[in-house]
């Protein structure tokens, strides 16, 4: 099969900030170009003067306007920490690192939920073979579950003719062959983005170099954060995405998460300090510094949906845009006044919150 391609949007938008306009006064249908951003309209099925004059508007070549390979860029989940760091690729393959109960399970129920509310993709389960109360409760998310592959090749070929799939599987289908079956047939098959999360309900992938193979992001959880009740536990600092890469994100974007990362490597340094002599035994520069890291730590938690019946707190979905600002505000020191409380497991930073 050939390689797959895919329109470099966000290297399009960043060039053309105008899009639809520039797009019309150009001769080219709105409807079509926003199709082609979206992945409605496939980039295979585009026509060459179309991408020629998409090309010609954001003044590069047509190689720097299509992406090549698997990376079908970014799909916006709401949950600030994973859209920040590590960025769910649209298309891609997601491997969960994680002890059992760290809350893997319930980030994909969350994600499967948010999914189906914004009808962005189908959402399908492909359900281990020994379950618990958090697969079952996984499963009443999915709008499909499946038993075996036959299943899921029957069931992912028939949704993803008119929408992408979010398929959640356990590790086990990567260690038995049969995911590679199933990426084999899928790609025979054709059709629009199959976007896998793999979750490892034994908890074996925590002790393994590369539990999963080759992966587009990796979200691994922290034990620290979940023993001081910051969820979801994603550790900023070890998860990654490819779409961190190159020209994939805006450059706003990669730069704000490159501070946020580099604030929150200092101030995990600087919490054992804490712990043993206290903040105020540390310099100015460096007590300031792990405020500032307690405060955006705190801001990255979230109430999710699914945790509504549990904790009281209404779940909370985020734009990447308000997630963006609200960690550029943290970083810039708006939220001096504020302490840590103020900002956990709240949506996006309220301007009601900040200093005038």
């Amino acid at each position: 099969m050939s390689e797959e391609i895919q329109l470099n949007v966000p290297f399009l938008r960043r060039r053309v900030p105008n899009l639809t306009s520039a797009a019309r006064s150009v001769g080219l249908r709105p409807a079509t170009v926003s199709n082609l951003c979206t992945g409605k309209i496939p980039i295979g099925r585009a026509e060459v003067r179309t991408l020629a004059i998409l090309a010609s508007l954001a003044n590069c070549t047509l190689d720097e306007l299509i992406i090549r390979g698997n990376a079908g860029g970014m799909l916006e989940t709401g949950i600030k920490c994973l859209d920040l760091f590590a960025p769910l690729v649209r298309g891609g393959t997601i491997g969960l690192v994680a002890r059992p109960g760290m809350g893997q399970l319930v980030l994909l129920q969350e994600l499967m939920r948010r999914l189906n509310q914004r009808g962005d993709a189908a959402t399908v389960f492909w359900a281990p073979k020994i379950r618990d109360k958090a697969v079952e409760e996984v499963i009443q998310e999915a709008e499909v579950t499946c038993e075996t592959l036959e299943e899921v090749c029957t069931v992912v070929a028939s949704l993803r003719e008119d929408r992408d799939v979010l398929l959640g599987a356990d590790r086990e289908v990567v260690l038995t062959g049969e995911w590679f079956e199933l990426q084999e047939r899928l790609k025979e098959a054709g059709a629009r983005h199959v976007t896998l999360i793999l979750v490892d309900t034994r908890g074996e992938a925590v002790d393994e170099e590369s539990p999963y193979g080759p992966l587009d992001t990796l979200w691994r959880f922290d034990m620290d954060l979940i023993g001081r009740g910051l969820y979801p536990a994603i550790d900023p600092i070890g998860s990654a995405s490819v779409l961190s890469e190159g020209s994939y994100l805006e450059t706003a974007h990669i730069t704000i998460q490159h501070k946020a990362k580099k604030l929150l490597r200092r101030y995990r340094e600087l919490r054992s300090l804490v712990q043993a002599r206290g903040v105020e035994k540390l310099p100015e520069a460096e007590a300031s510094i792990f405020r500032t890291g307690e405060r955006l730590e705190a801001f990255l938690t979230q109430p999710f949906y699914v945790a509504e019946p549990f904790t009281g707190r209404p779940g909370a979905g985020v734009a990447l845009e308000d997630t963006l600002d609200g960690v550029r505000r943290i970083l810039e020191g708006a939220t001096e006044e504020l302490e840590p409380g103020q900002l956990t497991y709240i949506g996006r930073l309220d301007a009601s919150l900040l200093r005038s």
